[in-house]
């Protein structure tokens, strides 16, 4: 089983807290007292325009077991041992499920306007649909969202985030079975039940393309499941089950979909989308091949979503190569897709170079084999990055890919509205670091500072 430095980069403030950006907004750290609104003044973005911070339950909240949670998938996988280097877990994390107001407090300190939060599945259905409803955790949420409202902060919520309740797992597999619809739909009903009077974006899972690669392909995320040459996991097949639970986590999102629509959104009136990491690639030369690559890559990682989302089925580079092996939506299932989304949610970072591997010989590597679409991802071309590259293996900066994604998207999807949820600047804590190093962080300011110009250029 692959193993991680640190489970899923929670330990630190650094990492929990990414510089965000939420309907493009940043999360900004700085020691200077002027808020982010006075520094935009005069701002090159419009007047509606949302800056705000973003995080996930398992990254921040703590309190694991407290008020009648119960136990998730990430709470399981990080108390087994040899699964996470350094021993750590989110038991504590950085206590957000006490010191929320605090946490507001200082959001409403740099000026933000927007705050997306993930919701703890656990800690609203301990043992999913096959147990009772917590009313702890559901009491936890309505504070949480009142008081994000009363100091003006627009709550974005996302249903889930990588985790969900050990139970599912335990009782059919999870993602690799069809029930997981029904748990997710249950779920979700009782969420917009409970805060859609308040909450007016709702995200129904945040990148579900790379938790299908992570717990699927890799096997380094929960359930762990793997085989060779992605991983040497004790179960899996990474052939087959990336494939078997993106489709029910698709259908998962197209049944929360029609329980909004049906049920909540003309009286709430509230809008609802799916977030999906982006990756921008760059062809490594101006070859036909290449080029193709550089979209096949693009359907392999975030079209096999949102092309079922948008259009109703997987895409023709998809269909091509592994067709055989992609699960097939019945006509009930595309009645449902139809429901569609009203905005996508963007997480964008970072970009790589693609290499064709069909035409021409690849050595092994991300994105080479026929289930990633034969199109090998490399950071550099000729032992030259692309961009500046960092202490983290797979950012680079970039900020061109982020304009270039968001054209994509807009073409691609009909100019569906677009959120950018998450962006920001990861790095590496070096032990000795003092708290002057940490806050002296020029090259964070800089990542910002040229993927916001990015994106005004986009816009423009």
């Amino acid at each position: 089983m692959s193993k991680h430095t640190a489970a899923m980069n929670f330990p630190t403030v650094d990492t929990a807290l990414f510089l965000l950006m939420m309907l493009l907004s940043p999360l900004f750290i700085s020691c200077d007292q002027t808020t982010l609104k006075q520094s935009l003044d005069p701002s090159p973005f419009p007047s509606n325009f949302l800056f705000g911070t973003s995080t996930s339950s398992y990254q921040v909240e703590g309190a694991y077991v407290s008020e009648g949670k119960g136990l998730s998938n990430w709470d399981v996988f990080t108390h087994t041992p040899g699964n996470i280097d350094d021993g750590s877990s989110g038991d504590v994390a950085v206590d957000h499920y006490h010191r929320y107001l605090e946490d507001i407090d200082l959001m409403e300190s740099l000026g933000v306007n927007s705050y997306r939060f993930s919701i703890s599945w656990a800690r609203i259905l301990p043992k999913g649909r096959f147990g009772d409803v917590n009313s702890e955790g559901i009491n936890h949420y309505n504070k949480l969202i009142d008081a994000l409202l009363l100091k003006g902060i627009q709550p974005f919520v996302t249903l889930t985030q990588f985790d969900s309740p050990q139970e599912i797992e335990d009782k059919y597999g999870a993602w690799l079975s069809p029930e997981s619809q029904e748990d997710f739909g249950y779920f979700a009903d009782i969420c917009f039940k409970s805060f859609g009077d308040r909450v007016k974006y709702w995200f129904t899972i945040n990148e579900p393309n790379m938790q299908v690669t992570l717990s699927y392909r890799l096997g380094c995320h929960p359930p762990a499941h793997c085989s060779q040459p992605f991983g040497n996991c004790s179960q899996g097949n990474s052939e087959e089950e990336p494939f078997i639970a993106a489709h029910n986590l698709i259908l998962s999102h197209a049944t929360a979909v029609d329980i909004y629509r049906t049920k909540y959104q003309k009286d709430q009136g509230g809008s609802i989308g799916i977030i999906l990491n982006t990756l921008w690639f760059e062809p490594i030369s101006s070859s036909t091949a290449d080029k193709l690559a550089a979209e096949r890559a693009q359907s392999f990682y975030m079209n096999w979503f949102l092309d079922p989302i948008i259009y109703g089925k997987y895409p023709a580079e998809m269909m091509n190569i592994v067709g055989s092996t992609l699960p097939k939506f019945s006509s009930r299932d595309k009645e449902k897709l139809k429901q569609g989304l009203d905005f996508i949610g963007i997480n964008h970072y970072t970009s790589t170079y693609v290499q064709d591997c069909i035409f021409s010989a690849c050595k092994p590597g991300p994105g080479a084999s026929k289930t990633e679409g034969f199109c090998l991802q490399n950071s550099q071309k000729h032992g030259v990055p692309l961009g500046e590259p960092t202490t983290l293996f797979w950012l680079n900066v970039y900020p061109q890919g982020m304009w270039k994604i968001i054209k994509y998207i807009k073409e691609r999807y009909k100019n569906t509205p677009m959120f950018i949820t998450e962006n920001g600047y990861g790095e590496i804590c070096m032990p000795n670091s003092s708290t002057e190093d940490l806050l002296n962080d020029v090259k964070r300011v800089e990542y910002m500072a040229s993927y916001l110009d990015a994106l005004i250029t986009a816009v423009r």
